[in-house]
């Protein structure tokens, strides 16, 4: 079945991107730039944490566990690290098992966020706790109300990507 980055529209308010999708630039070292739609131009990597924007892309989320078995710190990380804050070692990649499943934590209710946001306002800024990460996972609700608590599961934006992290969204587990 083809992934879309289309929301199901359900009765009331629904968050969307309102932003113009940043331009890929490709390095000589393969990882994935961009081109930052600010002014001036900026050009910005993703360096070793190309895998987890790449997945973004096709619907996978990705993140990274601390490959040194001395390691205190066992969890996933997410948003990824290229190498452990804890041992400072390099970290191997995870992709998690879809659907992702998770549950706020809390929220911010955004009404005026400010120059640089490229989503719709109002909507809800969330923090996703997800079993077996040692780490908040920071998005958006891109439909209904957010309560601490409440199941969400992730979503993808396949097609028309925008190259950034709102191509991860967040929506009510029903």
């Amino acid at each position: 079945m083809a992934k879309s980055n289309k929301v199901p529209k359900i009765a009331g308010h629904k968050v969307h991107f309102i932003g113009v999708p940043s331009k890929l630039t490709r390095t000589a070292w393969k990882e994935m730039s961009i081109e930052w739609p600010r002014s001036p131009l900026h050009l910005h990597t993703f360096g070793k944490l190309t895998k987890f924007f790449e997945g973004l892309k096709k619907g996978e989320l990705w993140g990274t566990r601390c490959a040194n078995p001395k390691c205190d710190e066992k969890g996933i990380w997410l948003p990824p690290r290229a190498d452990c804050p804890d041992c400072n070692q390099p970290m191997k990649w995870v992709k998690f098992k879809n659907p992702v499943i998770g549950e706020i934590f809390t929220y911010t209710y955004v009404e005026y966020p400010g120059e640089g946001i490229e989503i719709s306002t109002p909507y809800y800024q969330i923090d996703v706790k997800i079993p077996g990460c040692c780490t908040i996972m920071k998005g958006y609700l891109v439909r209904g109300k957010a309560e601490i608590g409440m199941k969400v599961k992730a979503g993808f934006r396949t097609e028309n990507p925008v190259n950034n992290i709102l191509d991860l969204y967040w929506e009510p587990l029903d």
